[in-house]
């Protein structure tokens, strides 16, 4: 077998260097000077255009040596993802205030930073692999050491009725609830802080924008819940401008601060749905959000630490973070964007009766 048959590829030396000078010096062809190095014609060829000094000078075997070294160091010692500019970014939006998820920081990239990219999965290999000396898993939502399998989920089997009076299943909810397809569904749960205390974190999430509202609680009774979440929710009910409700469902477990949601369904004009008993995550928009609360308020940490100014602060944060689900738009921004939209409808329909009223006249 000829050496340029031989398959296992290795950079030329100094010394092959100096035979093809040679040999090129003599006249002759790029074939023959292949054949007698013992190298494919490709190689030879590269070799004497990209490893000259200057375009503009001739081919020496020792300039070109000392490009190919330069080369090599520099390949070896680029920036792990992908190039500089995409590792600055990266471990900006990890690691600074903004602590962004990896699905986050691949899609915002490419509106950021026009002709970026990067793929989640190679931001999570370089967190488990090379940048773990940096123990950057600790900028991740769970903060878990060691990359976690997906396991199939425990599902009870048979039915449990509900403790709450008058609750309507969440088995009878809408189809397009369920697919997200209309603004104004609100999804609702208590998150505690430590067993002993009584103070608690009352969180609404909309399920088609993920827009945010939280309230610290004194205690869990079903008054107190009843009143923070009316007086907030008509906040809300306050921007709608068109026919069509702002706020139109909500959706909680069976926990007993919820006992009261019949005056809650009148005060609101809206429909109430409750979660089969044990079935946690029927409401997953809700438990995906406390999920990202706990990142901030881990469990066991004792709510009377945190104010009412911080966790205004919180909420804000919520609803200013990029989501991957709404095409990286923030909370806020896709809101803004359905209410807007509510208003464009109402004055279409205002514009549409006036022209038909100066018609009939």
């Amino acid at each position: 077998m000829s050496k340029t048959q031989n398959k296992t590829y290795k950079h030329l030396s100094l010394a092959e260097r100096v035979e093809i000078y040679s040999l090129f010096q003599q006249g002759l062809s790029l074939r023959d000077i292949a054949g007698r190095v013992g190298r494919n014609i490709g190689t030879v060829s590269r070799e004497l255009k990209r490893n000259k000094s200057r375009c503009d000078r001739p081919y020496l075997p020792i300039k070109a040596q000392e490009n190919a070294d330069r080369r090599a160091v520099k390949q070896r010692t680029k920036a792990p993802l992908k190039d500089y500019e995409t590792h600055f970014y990266v471990k900006e939006k990890l690691t600074g205030e903004d602590e962004w998820s990896p699905e986050t920081i691949s899609g915002r990239i490419k509106m950021d930073k026009p002709g970026l990219s990067i793929c989640p999965e190679t931001i999570y290999q370089y967190i488990y692999g090379e940048g773990k000396r940096f123990k950057l898993w600790k900028h991740l939502t769970e903060r878990r050491k060691k990359r976690k399998r997906i396991k199939g989920r425990c599902v009870r089997r048979g039915t449990v009725a509900s403790k709450i009076p008058g609750a309507i299943s969440i088995l009878k909810r809408p189809s397009c609830v369920n697919k997200r397809r209309t603004e104004g569904h609100i999804e609702t749960d208590l998150m505690e802080g430590t067993r002993s205390e009584k103070a608690v974190v009352s969180v609404e999430v909309f399920r088609k924008t993920r827009y945010t509202q939280l309230s610290k609680l004194p205690n869990k009774k079903a008054k107190t819940k009843e009143k923070i979440l009316t007086k907030k929710l008509k906040v809300v009910t306050s921007l709608q401008k068109s026919q069509r409700p702002v706020v139109r469902s909500i959706t909680a477990d069976n926990g007993s601060e919820n006992t009261n949601h019949q005056k809650m369904s009148k005060a609101l004009d809206v429909k109430f749905f409750f979660c089969q008993p044990y079935h946690s995550w029927e409401k997953g928009t809700v438990e995906n959000t406390i999920k990202r609360i706990r990142r901030f308020i881990p469990k066991g940490t004792p709510l009377s630490q945190f104010s009412d100014t911080q966790i205004q602060w919180l909420e804000n944060k919520l609803n200013n973070t990029p989501r991957k689900c709404l095409n990286y738009l923030t909370p806020n921004e896709a809101f803004e964007k359905e209410v807007n939209s509510y208003k464009f409808r109402k004055y279409r329909k205002e514009k549409e009766d006036s022209v038909a009223l100066r018609r009939r006249m």
